[in-house]
């Protein structure tokens, strides 16, 4: 006879009493200042179990009370906010020129934002962990200064990752089977709190849909400067199989194009990748060897753009017409409401937009209105942004931070 192992009914309340937590925190993040008796109206749950999770969060340090408020129907009431002062997610971006770190309370407020010029595309993995571990500290004792505790650490990366941490593969860092996640730990010494990895183009997305124009939209695409697409389809995020989801920097665009990094020709990330277009549009970039900072590279080709310089305007359009190619697939192959340019390509939207639109037009087979493509207003930090957020998931569902 075969036994099977039934859930106790203790645990059955538990997970609910996790999920009514996770209810009352989302709709006071969407819809702060409230009241005990808007949460309850508007998540069905009863007044006296909106009551008990209301005093476990405010004890907890994640929601807090405001005062009272006379503007509205019967007695004055007791609003409530998302608090921001005890907690804090951490987020870290390596990009092939650059580190970045975001930190971000419970209210979804920004503590922090640093970014440090890094060539980790020629430092190699030992190097840019301690790079990374060195700009973590810094963070952590920042935020820890102030009284707050950091509740996880998430890294975005321009390559896939696996369910452990590991970079298979990320070509525009040089890495191959880089086991990230285990690297960092070590370098932090288990700093007592979770660390994770994902790409950079997932967490961007989930920034976007968090802290973006577009938040709240159900089918979102965010294609980072490396160019790697961060999916949200149907109001989730499209990781795939494997996690390998949205990987099309390495898409062949022209087959007789320029290398690129994989071994291929003609790949997007040859046509579109910052590397490519400070090839293209400011060769005397490269008389020194290797661009390692990119950030004034790309205010010169902006400053030429504005002043009218026909070569640079003329090589943007051109482009953007490539990026419009790839943008095109993605659009009938996912039906995106929108489409989000981020890193390199949010500089220079102004000057790409029009010939990727333009392509759109002409060569997307989905119907009328073709969808909108615009510039990410989050800057650089978007995916460190995301990973902030990302870790802060676990309190988000409904989980009390540890004592």
């Amino acid at each position: 006879m075969i036994s099977i192992d039934r859930p106790s009914r203790t645990a059955d309340l538990g997970d609910v009493r996790v999920a009514n937590r996770a209810a009352v925190l989302r709709h006071v993040r969407l819809h702060a200042p409230c009241s005990r008796a808007d949460v309850a109206a508007r998540t069905g749950l009863n007044k006296a179990t909106v009551s008990s999770l209301v005093g476990e969060l405010v004890e907890h340090g994640l929601l807090r009370e405001t005062g009272l408020t006379e503007n509205r129907v019967g007695r004055p009431a007791t609003m409530l906010v998302l608090d921001g002062s005890r907690y804090v997610g951490l987020g870290l971006r390596i990009g092939a020129d650059e580190l970045v770190v975001v930190a971000v309370d419970v209210a979804g407020e920004r503590v922090l934002t640093w970014r440090r010029a890094f060539a980790a595309a020629t430092a190699g993995p030992d190097e840019t962990v301690a790079a990374l571990a060195a700009l973590a500290r810094r963070a952590i004792n920042r935020v820890t200064g102030t009284g707050r505790t950091v509740l996880g650490l998430t890294v975005g990366v321009p390559g896939p990752v696996d369910a452990d941490g590991v970079v298979p593969a990320a070509p525009a860092l040089g890495w191959r089977g880089v086991p990230l996640a285990a690297a960092l730990r070590r370098a932090l010494r288990d700093p007592g709190f979770p660390i994770g990895v994902d790409t950079d183009a997932n967490l961007a997305v989930s920034a976007e849909l968090r802290h973006g124009p577009y938040a709240g939209t159900a089918d979102l695409v965010h294609l980072t400067g490396g160019p790697t697409a961060g999916v949200v389809s149907g109001g989730r995020l499209l990781r795939g199989g494997r996690g390998f989801a949205g990987e099309i920097g390495h898409l062949p665009v022209l087959p007789d194009g320029p290398a690129c990094g994989c071994g291929r020709r003609g790949c997007l990330a040859a046509l579109v990748g910052v590397d490519a277009v400070v090839r293209r549009l400011l060769p005397d970039a490269l008389q020194d060897g290797p661009v390692t900072d990119h950030l004034p590279e790309i205010e010169r080709i902006q400053a030429l753009a504005r002043a009218g310089n026909d070569p640079v305007r003329t090589g943007l359009t051109e482009v953007g017409r490539q990026l419009g190619r790839a943008v095109c697939v993605l659009v009938d192959l996912l039906d995106p409401e929108v489409v989000v340019l981020g890193g390199h390509l949010a500089a220079l939207a102004p000057w790409l937009l029009p010939a990727v639109r333009a392509e759109l037009a002409d060569r997307t087979l989905a119907p009328p209105p073709v969808v909108r493509v615009e510039a990410s207003t989050l800057g650089s930090e978007a995916s460190a942004l995301g990973g902030a957020t990302a870790a802060l998931a676990t309190v988000e569902a409904g989980h009390l931070p540890a004592a």
